[in-house]
Order: structure tokens, then C-alpha cells, then sequence
């Protein structure tokens, strides 16, 4: 009777696997990678990869699902000791780095690419939590978009999952129950994006959202008695009206469109440069203070028609003349508010042809009608 393998001895097996390099032989091609992950399901995840025919190289990541394997070569190096030593100490330093990368606020960020060990305390945090930030890095064309990243934020806690090499198994193991979960609201800066790829790659239906774009977009029309901006605000540039960030807290993602176009296949690189790493990071971190700034600008006409409510009623007369049923004065001049703020935005803004306010075009100084065109 042949004797199975434990668990452990197979665990260990595997582990013996991770950074050697290995010439793998399939149906169509020959590739060469060096081995940094072996799935549960036996699929191979390689980096360093080049087709061993032509040299063609693959950027990023290559992962080789078991079916598709006809063969497996294990390369010997003349100095087996040195082996990829350097790409070694740089993964060894790069998860280092990142699971104890303490930001100056006290925020953590967490790097989950494996479904044991951090992945399971981290979908428990996150369920915890009444209020997260989502973000989500992603390539390719709309069509056949990738999630690559998924970025998580807690109140202390940026979770980078790296969906990448998770797969789907990284949302059936909880992230779904997370992402449609009615009672935990997810602060996203465009929603769009994301809840496209959840739903088109994974069936995730993304719910109760609060979006810092379309909170921007609304507070811009308040603002201006109800003109539409010619377009949307990046996140950069909410951060800095609203939360007066300073250019250095900025930088990483004022940098972030600099490195997809050096490398447009920027999120599939493994292990993920620091500089990404922070820029993930930054994308997030701020996320939950910038909700409540923006509730709060959207909420102050409010509060100012409660004071004027509250301040009326001191004058006695005034509430006996009145009917509890009737519109207030200070209600209709809401109006009159409206109309002020379209003649300061008019003189603030040039116009486009279609009547919507120029962004770029804004003037702390008066405007001539002339100028509005």
C-alpha cells in the first residue's frame, strides 16, 4: 500500500519549489520562469518569464494552470547557492517593507497575496468596520479589463490584496460578503470602474457606496446655483480642495498616470515596486476624512436653513401670524441664494458652448461678461 504524504511534508515540498528556476513545456510553447507560487489547484505561478524558442520576455507575472503542463525541467546553475540570491532579498525586503510600512498618520499598510496566514484576520477586520475605503488597479482596455490590485482601507489599516495571484478564490473565501454587504458603507473616488470589473470578472455586485467624485461633482453645483462642471475631479485634486493635503502627501499620485505610461502593464509586475506600492496606498488612505468633509459641505445649506428656522421663531409675533404649515421666509430665499451664486460663478468661470463651467479657466478675480465665452 503506498504511503500518502502528510500535509506538512507537502507543504514543505513546496516550499523547496519557490525561487527555482524551471523550464516548463506546453501544449504550444516552452517557457522559462523562476517558480514563485504553487497553487492548491497545482497551477504554476512564474516570474521572470521569457518564451525559451524565441526570448521573448512576459512582463509582470505568468500563471500556468496544471492541465496545461506536458513537462517539467528543474535548470542547474553552476553556483546553486547564488540562484536568483538577489531576487531573494528583494521579495524578502519588499514583504518586510510592506507588511511593517507604518505611514506618518499611523495608518499600516497590510501586502496579502496568499489565502492563509494574513488573508483570514484581514477579512475579519475589514467585517468589523462600518465605514471602508475601496480602490482598484486595473489593466486593459474596457472590454477586457483585469482587476490587478484591490485596496481595502480601514480608520489604521490599507489591505493590498493582490488579486492578481489571489483569483477568485480571494472573494469566495470573503471579500464578496464584504463588497455586498448592505450594512458596511464603501467610500470609492469612481465607482465606475471597480464595480465593473467585480461584476464582469468575479459576479461581485458592489453596494452602498459613497462616491468622493459624485460628492465633488454635487457640491460644485451647489456652489455654483446649479451649473455643471466640463468635468469630473481626480482624486488628487479632491484631496487638495478639500482636505488641503500638502504636494508631498499628493506626489504618489500625481505619479501614478507617470509610471502606466513608462510601462503600461505597470500593475502586472511581481513583486510590485515600492513606488506602487505607496501609490496604492495613497489612493485609499485618505478616503474615510474625505467623506466626512465632503457630508459636511453638502449639508451646509442645511444647517444654514436650520438657523434661519431656529432664529425667526425667536420673534413671537412673527409665529403667531404664521401657520406651522406655511413655507417660511427664509425657505423662499433660497432663491434669491441661487441666483447669487450663478452670478458669482459666471464671473468666476469661462463657459463652454454647452453651458458648462471651465474648471481649469477658474479666476479669483471678477470676470467681464465678455470674458464668460
Amino acid at each position: 500500500m503506498p504511503v500518502m504524504a502528510s500535509c506538512s511534508e507537502e507543504s514543505r515540498f513546496v516550499d523547496d519549489l519557490r525561487r527555482r528556476r524551471v523550464d516548463i513545456t506546453l501544449i504550444d510553447t516552452r517557457l522559462r520562469g523562476v517558480i514563485q507560487r504553487v497553487t492548491q489547484k497545482k497551477s504554476v505561478v512564474l516570474e521572470d518569464v521569457s518564451e525559451v524558442k524565441s526570448g521573448r520576455k512576459f512582463p509582470g507575472v505568468k500563471i500556468i494552470f496544471g492541465h496545461e503542463i506536458l513537462k517539467v525541467e528543474f535548470t542547474v546553475s553552476a553556483d546553486p547557492e547564488n540562484v536568483h540570491e538577489e531576487q531573494r532579498v528583494q521579495m524578502h525586503c519588499f514583504r518586510k517593507r510592506t507588511a511593517d510600512d507604518v505611514l506618518e498618520d499611523g495608518v499600516r499598510s497590510v501586502l496579502i497575496d496568499e489565502l492563509h496566514e494574513k488573508f483570514g484576520p484581514a477579512v475579519m477586520h475589514i467585517q468589523e468596520q462600518k465605514v471602508i475605503g475601496i480602490g482598484a488597479e486595473v489593466f486593459g482596455p474596457i472590454a477586457q479589463e483585469r482587476l490587478c490590485w484591490l485596496q481595502v482601507a480601514t480608520k489604521k489599516v490599507v489591505y493590498l490584496f493582490d488579486i492578481l495571484l489571489l483569483g477568485g478564490q480571494a472573494f469566495k473565501n470573503g471579500l464578496s460578503m464584504i463588497l455586498e454587504n448592505r450594512h458596511i458603507l464603501k467610500v470609492v473616488h469612481d465607482c465606475r470602474c471597480v464595480s465593473r470589473c467585480l461584476r464582469a470578472e468575479f459576479r461581485v455586485h458592489l453596494t452602498n457606496v459613497f462616491d468622493t467624485q459624485v460628492a465633488d461633482l454635487m457640491l460644485f453645483y451647489n456652489e455654483t446655483g446649479g451649473f455643471l462642471p466640463d468635468r469630473v475631479s481626480s482624486l488628487q485634486e479632491v484631496l487638495r480642495l478639500h482636505l488641503k493635503l500638502p504636494p508631498t502627501d499628493l506626489s504618489p499620485l500625481c505619479s501614478k498616470e507617470l509610471h502606466r505610461k513608462e510601462c503600461p502593464e505597470v500593475w502586472y509586475i511581481r513583486p510590485s515596486p515600492p513606488a506602487l506600492m505607496t501609490v496604492m496606498t495613497a489612493s485609499v488612505r485618505h478616503l474615510l476624512p474625505l467623506r466626512l468633509v465632503l457630508l459636511d459641505a453638502l449639508m451646509s445649506d442645511y444647517t444654514i436653513l436650520v438657523d434661519a428656522y431656529m432664529s425667526s421663531y425667536h420673534n413671537q409675533s412673527v409665529h403667531i401670524e404664521q401657520s406651522e404649515w406655511t413655507l417660511p421666509a427664509e425657505a423662499q430665499e433660497l432663491l434669491s441664494v441661487r441666483q447669487e451664486r450663478m452670478d458669482w460663478a459666471t464671473g468666476r468661470y469661462a463657459l463652454t458652448e454647452d453651458g458648462l463651467l471651465k474648471r481649469s479657466s477658474f479666476n479669483t478675480q471678477t470676470r467681464s461678461t465678455s470674458d464668460t465665452r
